[in-house]
């Protein structure tokens, strides 16, 4: 019974639970263009408003949302325990930072190299799921396929029974290689700019809305440039059925196929729905953390 005004009490819960409610701000504000970020990295041809205008009058509006209840759950868990992890770790890396001061830029980067590393675990099967639920229309046609997989459930239902529980971590060592150093560069754009647009908050706690939108649309636009193309092989990987003819066999001989048959552009189709996308949503996340933060160290 004592559990919540406890862990509410302690710094690194405060940093949870805040994060939690900017993962939800983040995860519905940024859904359809999620899904229209898929079909363009998963499709040979398509700009984002073809795929919309495709989407809508095939598939209704709705499915825009398709997926959206496996990540809901687990994005807000995830986006709670990165920035509670960022929080412990930014400054465990940079012990010379008094208790009173806001961690070191270093501190912020590396924080957030091991916070990506670490959600990774959570976000990959996630993302698997996601996957296969937003891209089931156009692979079931592929295959010939009248079956419809009704939700998360199905999914996972199908893919242990394909590969075993080996098969729900497809994709784990490139969502890594793409959430760590993303991670890293995500959190430190954001204390930097923040610091730039309003100086001395990262230690009064002072900035604005608008402070807090740009910084954190900025930071979610330049982490998502650095890691694209590692994106796009992910969800290659992760879209293709667990079968001994897939058609791509790990993330070089994706990487390979893909340049090789489409040229080096496809490594950055649908990057621009994508910033649009980062920009939105992270905006809404960071603003919804800060937000609630200050909510919850509000004095009593």
């Amino acid at each position: 019974m004592d559990f919540w005004p406890e862990f509410l009490a302690s710094s690194w819960g405060k940093d949870f639970v805040a994060g939690g409610f900017g993962g939800i701000a983040g995860l519905i504000s940024g859904y359809p263009l999620d899904s229209i970020r898929v079909r363009q990295q998963n499709s040979k041809s398509g700009s984002a408003f073809n795929v919309f205008r495709h989407v809508v009058a095939k598939e209704g509006p709705l499915s825009l949302y398709r997926g959206m209840a496996a990540p809901l759950a687990s994005v807000t868990f995830q986006n709670a325990m990165v920035f509670q992890i960022y929080a412990m770790l930014s400054r465990t890396f940079d012990r010379q930072i008094l208790a009173s001061d806001p961690p070191s830029y270093k501190g912020v980067a590396l924080g957030g190299i091991a916070a990506g590393a670490i959600q990774s675990l959570i976000i990959s099967p996630v993302e698997l799921v996601k996957i296969q639920l937003q891209l089931q229309s156009r692979t079931n046609q592929c295959n010939n396929q009248v079956t419809r997989l009704k939700g998360p459930r199905d999914v996972t239902r199908r893919i242990v029974k394909q590969a075993g529980l080996r098969g729900i971590y497809r994709g784990l060592t490139v969502t890594v290689l793409r959430d760590a150093h993303s991670h890293g560069l995500y959190f430190w754009v954001y204390e930097y700019t923040k610091e730039q647009l309003h100086p001395g908050c990262r230690k009064n706690g002072h900035e604005s809305f608008q402070t807090m939108l740009l910084a954190g649309g900025l930071a979610g636009s330049v982490s998502w440039i650095s890691c694209y193309p590692l994106d796009v092989v992910k969800t290659r990987l992760q879209a293709q059925s667990q079968s001994k003819t897939a058609k791509y066999h790990g993330i070089v001989d994706c990487f390979r196929q893909s340049v090789r048959t489409e040229g080096y552009g496809v490594l950055w189709r649908g990057v621009g729905t994508t910033v649009g996308r980062a920009f939105i949503v992270n905006g809404a996340i960071f603003t919804a953390y800060e937000t609630a933060l200050r909510f919850l160290c509000k004095p009593q």
